[in-house]
């Protein structure tokens, strides 16, 4: 498969970046598109790759990203909408608004923003791309506390789904990955306290949080000519979690 140009959001850091270096030792064409343009930057000259500072909230914004990837390096084929954030947590009776606003802005406004640009870009270079969202398991199973962050997953999917139906007729395949509770910085805070850790790893039949190296190769997956015909679905990689 020759090198293609793969546009990987909130990827200077976590998930994002282990997918984004995963992409990078196929020899793609690797795009790191986050607003910690030092960040950005850092990650890109580590793995070779490119990178284009962006807020994902902001359409303008957006627009003007994949434009400048498309003049600089060749139209996206394959984009991951992992950008996202949990911003705070507590009960939905009292969580603060601007956090719900800022996690709405972000996982939910922010996807579909970047969706429609590069879905556009792809149907007019004629490009039979692949876009890969990364949702969560918490789409589909509650956590006290954490309901605004699975809101905007669980719409995330049904973006996910109607993507992949109205995309279908310009070759575009559309799917997500759906992890469970991953070791990275987000979350890093909730790993090193032993309690914490602990009461996640019962809820998993596998017994382990899991790493970016567990989600990287299904995102791989999905965007390669093996998938060739999966469009719509979320998969997830979360242990056995959701069988509890």
């Amino acid at each position: 498969m020759s090198a293609r140009v793969v546009l990987v959001t909130g990827g200077a850091s976590g998930i994002g970046r282990g997918i984004a270096t995963a992409f990078a030792a196929e020899g793609d064409r690797v795009v790191i598109a986050d607003r910690d343009a030092d960040a950005a930057s850092r990650v890109a000259k580590e793995i070779d790759a490119h990178a284009v500072t962006v807020d994902i909230t902001d359409a303008a914004s957006v627009a003007a990203a994949v434009a400048h990837v498309a003049e600089t390096i060749g139209p996206v084929e394959v984009l991951v909408n992992n950008a996202g954030l949990v911003a705070g947590g507590g009960p939905l009776t009292s969580l603060p608004l601007e956090v719900f606003d800022t996690v709405v802005a972000v996982n939910l406004r922010g996807t579909f923003t970047v969706t429609q640009a590069v879905a556009n870009q792809m149907i007019e270079h004629g490009t039979r791309g692949r876009i890969v969202n990364v949702s969560s398991i918490g789409a589909r199973q509650p956590t006290a506390g954490l309901g605004h962050y699975e809101a905007t997953k669980a719409a995330v999917d049904a973006l996910t789904r109607t993507g992949a139906l109205e995309l279908a007729g310009h070759g575009i395949r559309v799917n997500g990955v759906a992890p469970g509770p991953v070791h990275t910085p987000m979350t890093a805070g909730l790993m090193d306290d032993p309690q914490a850790r602990a009461a996640w790893e019962s809820r998993i039949p596998l017994g382990r949080i899991a790493t970016t190296d567990d989600i990287a190769p299904l995102v791989l997956f999905l965007a390669s000519d093996q998938a060739g015909h999966i469009t719509g679905a979320v998969i997830q990689v979360d242990g056995g979690q959701l069988l509890t």
